[in-house]
């Protein structure tokens, strides 16, 4: 088989067979595109000629060279051929997995960056304004900080995931994998919700006809990830935030700033649909890192 089928069955695998999502899909094909090409440049024509020593020399012209991957992406990216080779075994294409015995590149332990709670305050005072984008900007930030959603969560929200929201306070959001979970939303998004769905998303919404959309755009299309990654930037810039603010930090000092203030480790993982609680975990890191630097400038025998 050569490299090229391998991938396309593979791919056809992990969509239909497995039904993972067509980022998570387009992921995978950027991934393997470039491992095709290394094999290709090797002269490697069929996957059955494919060795461990084929792979593990992959993995390190990823880490070598005028482009050399952080070691994050280069893990990524042998995951991915490991997906692969495994596929290939179990689909008995391959009678041995050539990639099994090349592990990833170790990873440096990276705490989530947040904000501080005065920062937060500053960055979503800075999106305010009557305009129409300017409300709908403003619903967007106080969801995404009172939710811990993820960006792609809260741009794929529809209406109709409102609906508890009436009752009990509550909000659909639906997650990685289709998972969906439900989320508390507080006082302040719920206003900056309201005042949007009132002011601004009716007009928009007869401009681009029948949509289920809850965030669109003047011309009636649900809300892209990339408008709403820029929508972050100019609020950040507007607050002259130093911090690197990205979606995922509104994910970020959702999480920190619950357990700062109490909240049970478990209650977090639930609310950031976090499969793991280790990966949730990682807060609590952040939060203790936070305690000493208090109790450093605090205390007098401290230092």
């Amino acid at each position: 088989m050569t490299p090229e089928a391998a991938v396309a069955g593979f791919l056809r695998h992990v969509s239909i067979e497995r039904g993972l999502s067509a980022n998570t899909v387009a992921a995978y094909r950027r991934d393997l595109d470039a491992y095709v090409a290394f094999l290709r440049a090797r002269g490697t024509a069929d996957m059955a000629s494919v060795g461990t020593s084929d792979v593990a020399a992959f993995s390190q012209s990823l880490r070598t060279g005028e482009r050399a991957l952080a070691s994050a992406s280069v893990g990524r990216m042998l995951s991915s051929v490991r997906g692969l080779h495994r596929f290939l075994v179990d689909d008995r294409v391959l009678d041995a997995d050539a990639a099994a015995e090349v592990k990833p590149p170790k990873l440096g332990l990276r705490l989530p960056k947040a904000l501080t709670v005065d920062q937060m305050d500053t960055l979503l005072k800075a999106t305010g304004g009557d305009e129409p984008t300017a409300l709908r900007d403003h619903a967007l930030l106080e969801l995404l900080y009172a939710t811990g959603a993820r960006v792609s969560e809260a741009v794929g929200l529809d209406v109709d995931d409102l609906d508890a929201m009436e009752d009990s306070g509550m909000l659909r959001v639906r997650g990685k994998g289709g998972k969906q979970r439900m989320v508390p939303v507080g006082s302040f998004a719920r206003a900056a919700i309201d005042e949007y769905l009132v002011r601004v998303r009716p007009a928009w919404a007869a401009v681009g006809g029948s949509t289920p959309a809850l965030f669109l755009g003047p011309r009636g299309a649900r809300m892209s990830r990339q408008t709403a990654w820029l929508v972050i930037q100019a609020a950040a810039e507007r607050a002259q935030l130093s911090a690197h603010v990205s979606p995922h930090t509104f994910r970020h000092s959702f999480a920190t700033h619950l357990l700062a203030g109490g909240a049970d480790v478990r209650v977090v993982q639930e609310l950031l649909g976090h499969s793991s609680v280790a990966t949730t975990q990682l807060y609590t890191l952040v939060t203790v890192d936070t305690l000493r630097d208090v109790y450093i400038g605090a205390h007098p025998r401290a230092r």
